[in-house]
């Protein structure tokens, strides 16, 4: 049997990173299949459970590949290559996505590219509809990542500026289960703060001032933390509209005032955004004024392309080094947080 050459033809790619199950084939810049699923479970527990997360994965895995498979119109026999989410991540989601990439890879003995979920992030803006090229500024903010990433070629990024505590999906999420909004909270939060007005409390806009890039979102969840305390169950619910509004903007705020500093200390000439929180309506309506005040490019991927998904790990893989057959078979994922 010939080896398949990487980047000969689509590209087969898992992500099991955290709570979402995602299988997709991409041939170049063309999405073929894009399958995501989601998994409920979690919300009863208001967060992302591991073991429970993990267990999902190991359920969903196959038939999600499957379906995968099937929208793109090939099988494995077509696929040049299987790339994976290696991490960052909830070790045991990771473990599964890579082992059933392994296994698809042995199989045919076909290349295995173990990929970063974030360059996975930066690279969802490479995919069609109208894929950018570098050099481009991208702010990536997610449940688990919130970065400023300078991206200058398609092999890589570096990174600005980051979160120095909470990342800026995360402080969503704890905002709006202490508004009562159950889990995931950003869609419920930006539903709920449309009735209401982001004046209405005097959130702090953390690091706004700061010379540097990086970011931070705990002292901004404090301050709604101890606003809901000062206002009792029953302030809460009279406010809870003005509450979601305000907060949502403090953290909007914050995203686009370090996206801003970023614009002025260097020559990009356009924008992107990427991860969960790029999907939030305020943050991508604020982006888009500032660029077109600033007269720059500014790219907003589809939203199945904010969230988790194995879209963006293929077009991330592409620029990756893939391990030949058989040694990858003993690569392990990584769950350190990930640093440049």
């Amino acid at each position: 049997m010939a080896e398949p050459v990487p980047g000969s033809g689509p590209v087969l790619a898992i992500e099991t990173s955290c709570d979402d199950t995602c299988a997709a084939v991409v041939d170049g810049d063309r999405i073929l299949s894009n399958v995501i699923s989601s998994q409920r479970a979690h919300e009863r527990f208001g967060g992302v459970v591991p073991e429970v997360a993990s267990r999902r994965h190991i359920e969903l895995i196959g038939p999600v590949v499957e379906t995968a498979l099937d929208e793109a119109g090939v099988d494995l026999d077509r696929i040049s290559s299987v790339a994976v989410t290696s991490g960052p991540g909830l070790i045991g989601a990771l473990l599964v996505g890579v082992s059933t990439a392994k296994a698809l890879a042995d199989a045919r003995r076909l290349p295995f590219v173990p990929t970063d979920h974030l360059e996975g992030h930066v690279a969802a803006n490479f995919l069609e509809p109208d894929p950018l090229e570098p050099p481009f500024l991208c702010l990536v903010a997610s449940g688990g990542h919130t970065l400023l990433a300078g991206v200058r070629s398609r092999d890589g990024f570096e990174v600005l500026g980051e979160t120095l505590d909470d990342a800026a999906g995360e402080a969503i999420d704890k905002g709006a289960r202490m508004l009562g909004l159950g889990f995931p909270g950003g869609p419920a939060l930006q539903r709920l703060a449309e009735e209401g007005s982001p004046d209405a409390f005097d959130f702090p806009v953390a690091m706004s001032r700061d010379p540097g890039l990086d970011f931070s979102f705990s002292g901004t969840k404090t301050a709604l933390a101890y606003t809901c305390r000062d206002l009792g169950e029953g302030g809460v619910e009279r406010n809870r509209a003005d509450l979601a509004a305000s907060y949502q903007a403090a953290i909007v705020g914050q995203l686009v005032a370090k996206l801003d500093r970023a614009l002025r200390s260097g020559e990009w000439p356009a924008v992107a955004l990427g991860g969960g929180v790029a999907a939030n309506g305020p943050l991508r309506e604020a982006v888009s004024r500032l660029c077109e005040e600033r007269g720059l490019d500014l790219k907003l991927v589809p939203l199945e392309l904010c969230t988790d998904n194995a879209a963006m790990i293929a077009a991330a893989s592409q620029s990756s080094r893939p391990l030949a057959w058989p040694d990858y078979l003993g690569f392990d994922p990584l769950a350190s947080p990930w640093r440049s």
